[in-house]
């Protein structure tokens, strides 16, 4: 298979624990607290297993959490009151088959310079803390220099978002985009970044802790759903004021040489607004009112995934497409070794070189109308940089 850049083996088969629980979990304090001053009730434990099964913490439709997350959640708010297709506590992921899907190779070749001036147009998918296949899948692509700086000029380079978590080094793949955002501009060209669903989930768990939020199946913490879905304690030690203003300032949507670049592979952007415009707006003045109920409630909206994948895929793209404009959507968030249904099995999930995803390239999906840029470098796959526009 084709591994990650600059890992061997035996380096990719210990990435492969980074769905697992970390260790330091265990020295966080019970998310359980008695009745105050400050609570009206009881707030529901979060509990984190002590040796968690790696294949029960799999990628579910429309939330993160393995249904032991909220073990009285049903006593609490039935299924029935959540919104249509919001099933936090329910496994829902089926294994797609191999051939249900298509997966497209490009030979990359030089794109033209877009009518203003500007260079070729580059996408990044989701890195997740994996600053060394970063660098090297940048300097592969000519992006960056042996040293890491800009080299690029004119060229547009968008990252699709989720840059901590899972991975070793968030806060170092965080100042690397900040740092080549000014190098790039200075060159004429530049370099942006969307807003992903574990940028909202590190801003939430660094204001809001453990602050109860009305999950929609039970009580919970960002805290908690943070530490379940990868957080590293080194990622939070170096957050300082510059990450977080970074992050909460990040568009959620932006329309690019008719590409719509978007994180998430779900239609809630259009619960934010009619336009593109509209959505970041939202989206950015719902973090500055710093409510942790609104920002969960964002945050497990822009959780949601799959909406693409099936034959109903082909509709939602063009609804987003007739609302926000463009001719085909290129997303992150969802690894494209679980739309490939290569992942999500028993004998997928034990580590060894034969079980590891294969991916080469993006996958083009629901009609040639999508574009999946989640190579899934967090399980042994491929962290992805891709020139666009593709053929299909």
């Amino acid at each position: 298979m084709t591994q990650g850049a600059g890992q061997g083996p035996e380096v990719r088969t210990a990435t492969l624990r980074d769905f697992r629980v970390p260790a330091y979990v265990h020295d966080v304090p019970a998310y359980v607290q008695e009745p105050g001053p400050d609570l009206e009730a009881p707030v529901l434990s979060v509990p984190v297993p002590a040796q968690p099964d790696p294949r029960r913490h799999v990628l579910y439709k429309d939330g993160p959490f393995p249904a032991s997350a909220y073990p009285q959640a049903s006593a609490e708010a039935p299924e029935a009151d959540e919104p249509e297709g919001y099933t936090p506590t329910q496994r829902d992921l089926p294994v797609i088959h191999r051939g249900d899907t298509v997966q497209v190779h490009i030979d990359a070749e030089p794109a033209p310079r877009s009518a203003d001036g500007l260079g070729p147009l580059y996408v990044v998918g989701d890195v997740h803390g994996y600053l060394d296949e970063l660098t090297e899948a940048l300097h592969e692509k000519g992006l960056i220099d042996a040293e890491g700086n800009w080299s690029a000029g004119t060229a547009r380079l968008w990252f699709l978002g989720d840059f901590t978590d899972r991975g070793p080094d968030g806060i170092g793949v965080i100042d690397l985009v900040m740092r080549l955002s000014a190098e790039a501009a200075a060159a004429g060209g530049y370099c942006k970044a969307l807003m992903g669903n574990h940028e909202l989930l590190l801003l939430g768990a660094k204001r809001f802790g453990d602050t109860p939020v009305n999950s929609g199946a039970g009580t919970a913490t960002f805290q908690a759903a943070w530490l379940l879905n990868g957080g590293q304690k080194a990622d939070m030690d170096r957050l300082q004021d510059v990450h977080l203003q970074w992050m909460s300032r990040l568009d959620a949507i932006e329309l690019e040489d008719d590409h719509l670049l978007m994180h998430s592979d779900t239609t809630t952007y259009l619960d934010y607004g009619d336009s593109i415009e509209a959505v970041n707006d939202t989206v950015r003045e719902t973090l500055t009112r710093n409510d942790a109920d609104e920002c969960w409630d964002l945050f497990r909206k822009f959780t949601k995934r799959f909406a693409f994948r099936d034959e109903s895929g082909p509709d939602a793209v063009r609804e987003l497409l007739g609302a926000y404009g463009g001719t085909r959507v290129v997303h992150g968030h969802s690894p494209i070794p679980y739309l490939l249904g290569e992942v999500g099995t028993e004998d997928a999930a034990d580590g060894s070189e034969d079980s590891r995803p294969l991916v080469e390239g993006p996958h083009v999906y629901a009609g040639g109308l999508a574009i999946a840029m989640d190579g899934g470098v967090t399980m042994a796959g491929k962290l992805l940089v891709q020139q666009l526009p593709m053929d299909s």
